[in-house]
């Protein structure tokens, strides 16, 4: 809690990097909550440009798309001064995604296609919201923060590969006119239907599909396997209110609260 924080002796890049991990005090979740606004904007412009819309509709989603653009690179140069090992960010899983959603800043004045395709993996982004147990202030339960990201994982494959098959489909497969014709095609390989009235002509198309299929067999049975081993943890759990948190069911043997980390009375 902020009320708990001791900012005594903590210099500005130190509230800085709290603040940007935090979801539980208010500037962190308003912070971390505009953050996500971006990026859920963001993707929002990407699928509306795939659909016939007027010139002045897309001068204005194209001027806000660079705007967003821009404060998604003050935000890495914030995260990357404020980091306690910047080296370590900029090649760390977080630094790499939130590179790759700046780089079309450095080289966007030029029509370059694989740059547009990297607009794409800004959603991934999202993936840092649903690292702690806390979302924005709502305590979740290990189990339920575990289907979210089961949910998060298959709305982002779909999502992401959707995107990236219909740039490089569309204008020589008629089969991919809109956005809604990938996520239909995408869904329906994913679920292993695969009714055939949509299907990807060009190599590059063919092998994302490929790639879509083998990342949701690689994530979505390991997520699936630790939901059940939580839900077998909680089976074998007690009934021990916490004194400080009131969380009531712990492991048998512990002795510290999972939540806030206060010591728990014995088990009777």
């Amino acid at each position: 809690m902020e009320n708990n924080l001791d900012w005594q002796g903590q210099n500005w890049r130190q509230r800085v990097r709290f603040y940007l991990k935090d979801t539980e005090t208010a500037v962190g979740q308003w912070l971390n909550g505009a953050i996500a606004l971006l990026i859920l904007l963001s993707s929002a412009i990407f699928v509306i440009e795939t659909y016939p819309i007027s010139d002045r509709l897309y001068s204005f989603l194209n001027v806000l798309d660079w705007v967003i653009l821009v404060g998604f690179t003050l935000e890495y140069a914030v995260r990357l001064w404020s980091a306690e090992r910047p080296l370590l960010y900029v090649f760390s899983l977080y630094g790499l995604l939130d590179l790759l959603a700046i780089l079309p800043f450095f080289v966007g004045f030029w029509d370059v296609r694989f740059i547009r395709l990297l607009r794409w993996l800004r959603f991934l982004r999202l993936v840092r919201f649903f690292e702690d147990r806390l979302l924005f202030g709502y305590i979740s339960g290990t189990d339920t923060l575990i289907v979210a990201r089961i949910v998060f994982t298959l709305v982002a494959i779909i999502f992401i590969y959707s995107g990236l098959i219909f740039q490089v489909e569309h204008g020589q497969n008629p089969a991919f006119g809109t956005f809604l014709d990938a996520v239909y095609f995408a869904v329906a390989t994913m679920t292993t239907v695969g009714f055939g009235d949509v299907t990807p002509l060009s190599e590059v198309g063919r092998g994302l599909t490929v790639m879509m299929i083998l990342t949701g067999v690689a994530l979505i049975p390991t997520q699936l396997g630790e939901l059940i081993r939580e839900f077998v943890k909680v089976t074998h759990s007690v009934q021990t209110p916490c004194p400080s948190c009131d969380l009531r069911l712990h492991d048998a043997d512990a002795q510290f609260c999972k939540r806030c980390g206060a010591r728990l009375p014995p088990s009777s």
